[in-house]
């Protein structure tokens, strides 16, 4: 059994779980909290594996965490947050796992224009990545979800799909070349700031991530983010992303306060 599950098991076994979470939770509410969290949700094809179910289903699982993790993030005021859900890479995985995910994935997104939630708290939802490799009936609702959400700007919902790190950064730079080649700009015109302006993320009011997570024991960021995130602070958890918890938030925000950030200098 993982460490995290163990300690979690025994604190619940001793009653005291509550109580520590709404310590924990009254401890980071009287900090700075981070305004943009980037997640990288792991481990739901291990966690399926390790319940002897197919892999889908842990992403499945996976898919309802998300939907808590957001109203955890809202709840603490959480202005942004990012989660990479499937990469480009993942296109190489066995057809039928692709297949389920494209479905669950039509799914959310659907439960996502019609929630409550995302209306009544004005949550603006884009999908970050290669929106043009995904399935048409996807493309077709993910640009409803975008423009029925597109003048809410409280709080923002980023999901990044068909995401790569390097293929945003490529993607930028041939809009760039375009428009030099167009005599838009020119080659002394480009700097980091007009290079941010072409990202996927260029929508939000703070693109860069003060915090990211990432579940399943893995300590890499696989590509998430790989220019905004260049003074992130990283969180690494040794716990499957089905088995996250709000006390798990909790304690990565708190970490995240207690570090200095000093961004080069």
């Amino acid at each position: 059994m993982r460490i995290d599950s163990l300690i979690r098991r025994f604190l619940s076994i001793l009653g005291v779980y509550r109580l520590y979470k709404s310590w924990l939770k009254h401890q980071i509410n009287s900090g700075e909290k981070p305004r943009h969290i980037g997640v990288i949700l792991d481990g739901n094809r291990r966690w399926a594996s390790s319940k002897s179910r197919q892999p889908w289903e842990g992403h499945r699982v996976g898919a309802e965490k998300a939907k808590e993790f957001l109203e955890w993030c809202l709840d603490l005021g959480i202005e942004a947050i990012t989660l990479y859900c499937f990469s480009t890479e993942n296109f190489n995985r066995p057809r039928e796992e692709v297949e389920e995910l494209m479905k669950l994935l039509e799914e959310k997104l659907q439960e996502l224009l019609e929630s409550k939630v995302i209306h009544e708290k004005q949550v603006r939802v884009r999908v970050l990545g290669r929106v043009d490799l995904l399935p048409e009936r996807l493309q077709r609702l993910i640009h409803r979800v975008e423009e029925e959400t597109k003048d809410y700007d409280r709080f923002y919902l980023n999901l990044a799909i068909a995401y790569g790190g390097r293929a945003e950064i490529v993607d930028a730079a041939r809009k760039i070349a375009e428009r030099v080649e167009h005599g838009e700009l020119k080659p002394e015109d480009i700097d980091e700031h007009l290079f941010e302006k072409h990202l996927y993320t260029s929508h939000l009011p703070q693109p860069d991530p003060d915090l990211i997570i990432r579940t399943s024991g893995e300590a890499r960021l696989s590509g998430f983010l790989l220019w905004q995130s260049a003074y992130s602070e990283l969180f690494f958890l040794d716990v499957y992303w089905p088995e996250f918890r709000d006390i798990d938030l909790y304690r990565a925000i708190r970490s995240y306060q207690g570090r200095q950030r000093r961004f080069g200098r």
